[in-house]
């Protein structure tokens, strides 16, 4: 497995090349970050004002620059880090001024004001801790370690819980239903499985990684969230193969009394004085209810469930759905089976990236490793790219009137870029263009990241795509409502998961005995997507509506949430340890302001379908509007929000 080595300030190693291997790393250097590390290697912003300024190029990592601005950049970088090699000297810390120059300098337009102290928190030049909870630290160390806590699942969002509630002094336990720590990153194990967010910001703020890749594989993020859960002393925490059965909040005691099925298959009860739900949103798979689906008589499973007993060379595989599963294994399947048939409903469009499948050239991850200040501002530079992203091309425009094609000018402009990317990779398919040409707007269906292998493998003479709807599955395989019976050997469904089932299948009962289902009744909500009025001291991450499409990681929001979470638990101990109700009318509220927002955009006002939307079609899973803004409205609890019971 490819290394990976933990980014802080106070462990970059010392610079020790000649200045002929100097030129040899700076090759691969990403010239804005490099540019800003120089100003606080040398103190001199002038490197900033002349014509060498980085452009954002849309659908592109392009920095803008000419190869002669690069070089004139690395000519300068060379001195600068052959003299700070020769003889180190203090760094430069810029002023509030200078330094929302260099913001404006990377992402090449004015930082309005009410973003400064955002990004500069995100940024954390000084090694401040941009999610840390202030509320938590003015409460006495004895009532916090009073204070017990379950955590549910030890994925991404589990793990960064319990690290926080650990680093607070506070008293908490954790449940996991799989035998290690990593959740989907544990159980989705399909070949081809990675990331599809820019792994330098999908990495916890307090351990940014030096990734091998650009989007590293499933191996490598098992791997992260493993060391993780070492480093900070989590495991001791965990009871692993436990499943949590059902919560009920006792309003005499105002505590959660939680029965899990432990790993010897008994149930225990014990009481909590709060609950944070980190199960996620994709982790119950989703296996379509096509008629005869029992019938079949070979091997058939779900992706994120693969059989690995299996061997598929030499076989006839039948692939249902077109996912980002799909994208990933049907290229590797290509090369062994004897031939891949793949069912698609919808087509997915495909955002194209040359870096997907890269690995980071040797001399970035020098530079990421040695060069002060060079990390920080390439994780900003890539977050920046993603933060708010293409949000704005995804927004209805008032008065667009193609609704099933583009929602803005933007939107179309968006569109016609990765339409001419179909037609420069399939020119030669003009029937596979048709068919993997969408009929909705981008941004309305999750996009797909691919580099050119998936549509390459599409054309093989051993993989065919069908847009023939299923009629029935049967002893033998699928028979297509066209009537044709195609025979497979293995069925495999890359369907996706029941997203909008939160929480499921726990029982989770709140004040009056009131069970969270029944009363959702097909429609969650949460109140920032953290709390549900009736469920005193009950805390999601990634709950409803706190899914990101086109702007930033989720590793974001869940900091943000975690943060938010323990504000939330603040208030709870300085009440003598009385459980917060989110008040009915401001959940009422706040959810009208999001469902208003969702219909603004791409995909709230698309007809396809998408897991995005539930059984009735409102959008349970998105956030509309801008990082800035959930990290703004989760940075403290508002006691006025909440009642105590």
């Amino acid at each position: 497995m490819a290394e990976t080595r933990t980014l802080k300030a106070d462990s970059l190693a010392k610079i020790d090349l000649s200045n002929t291997e100097l030129e040899t790393v700076l090759v691969d250097a990403h010239i804005p970050s490099l540019m800003l590390a120089l100003v606080h290697l040398t103190g001199d912003l002038s490197i900033l004002r002349g014509d060498i300024r980085p452009q954002m190029a849309f659908l592109s990592p392009d920095d803008g620059l000419t190869d002669h601005q690069r070089e004139q950049v690395r000519a300068r970088a060379l001195d600068v880090l052959a003299r700070h090699r020769d003889d180190p000297q203090p760094y430069y810390m810029p002023s509030d001024a200078e330094l929302r120059e260099m913001l404006n300098f990377l992402v090449g337009e004015q930082v309005s004001d009410d973003y400064v102290e955002f990004l500069t928190s995100e940024l954390s030049l000084h090694g401040e801790d941009p999610y840390q909870q202030p509320k938590i630290e003015v409460v006495p160390q004895a009532q916090r370690a009073d204070f017990k806590v379950l955590v549910i699942g030890a994925g991404m969002s589990g793990l960064l819980s319990a690290k926080r509630l650990k680093d607070a002094g506070i008293n908490f336990e954790v449940v996991e239903k799989n035998p290690d720590v990593g959740g989907t990153w544990f159980e989705n194990t399909y070949p081809g499985c990675r990331v599809d967010s820019a792994n330098h910001v999908y990495s916890y703020s307090f351990r940014p990684q030096d990734w091998p890749q650009h989007f590293s594989a499933q191996p490598v993020l098992r791997q992260y969230f493993s060391d993780t859960a070492d480093e900070y002393g989590l495991r001791n925490h965990i009871r692993f193969e436990t499943e949590v059965v059902s919560a009920r909040f006792d309003e005499a005691s105002s505590h959660w009394q939680v029965t899990t099925r432990e790993a010897d298959g008994k149930e225990k009860s014990r009481s909590y004085n709060a609950v944070i739900s980190a199960v996620g949103q994709l982790n119950r798979p989703s296996i379509p209810d096509i008629a005869g689906r029992d019938d079949y008589q070979g091997v058939s499973f779900h992706s994120a469930e693969w059989e690995h007993e299996h061997s598929l060379r030499g076989k006839r595989i039948g692939v249902i759905g077109t996912g980002g599963s799909a994208f990933q294994f049907v290229p590797i399947l290509a090369d062994e089976a004897e031939s891949v048939t793949i069912f698609q409903r919808t087509a997915p469009w495909i955002v194209p990236n040359e870096e997907y499948f890269k690995e980071v050239p040797p001399g970035k991850h020098w530079l990421l490793r040695h060069v002060p200040f060079y990390a920080k501002w390439f994780r900003f530079s890539m977050f920046w790219r993603t933060a708010e992203g293409l949000l704005q091309a995804v927004t209805v425009e008032d008065g667009w009137n193609r609704p099933e094609e583009s929602v803005s000018a933007t939107n179309q402009m968006f569109r016609d870029a990765l339409v001419e990317n179909l037609k420069a990779q399939l020119a030669d398919r003009p029937d596979l263009l048709e068919q993997c040409t969408p009929d909705y707007p981008p941004g309305a269906k999750r996009a797909l990241i691919d580099d050119g292998k998936y549509l390459n493998s599409l054309k093989r003479e051993n993989v065919h795509l069908l847009t023939d709807p299923i009629e029935r599955i049967t002893t033998t395989g699928i028979r297509t409502q066209s009537g044709v019976e195609h025979e497979f050997d293995v069925l495999i469904y890359a369907t996706g998961f029941k997203a909008s089932s939160f929480l499921h299948p726990m029982k989770i009962y709140g004040l009056g005995g009131r069970e969270l289902h029944e009363v959702w009744n097909g429609e969650p909500r949460a109140y920032k997507g953290i709390t549900v009025p009736g469920f005193p001291n009950l805390f999601c991450c990634y709950g409803p509506n706190t899914n990101i499409v086109v702007n930033g990681s989720i590793v974001f929001f869940s900091e943000c949430e975690v943060r938010y979470i323990l504000g939330c638990m603040a208030l709870s101990m300085e009440q003598g340890g009385k459980a917060v109700n989110v008040r009915q009318e401001v959940h009422d509220q706040y959810n009208k302001r999001i469902d208003a927002g969702n219909r603004q955009m791409a995909w709230g006002v698309s007809g396809v379908n998408t897991w995005y939307k539930n059984a009735s079609g409102r959008i349970t899973q998105n956030w509309p509007f801008t990082l800035r803004e959930f990290w703004q409205q989760t940075r403290t609890p508002d006691p006025s929000d909440y009642d105590l019971v």
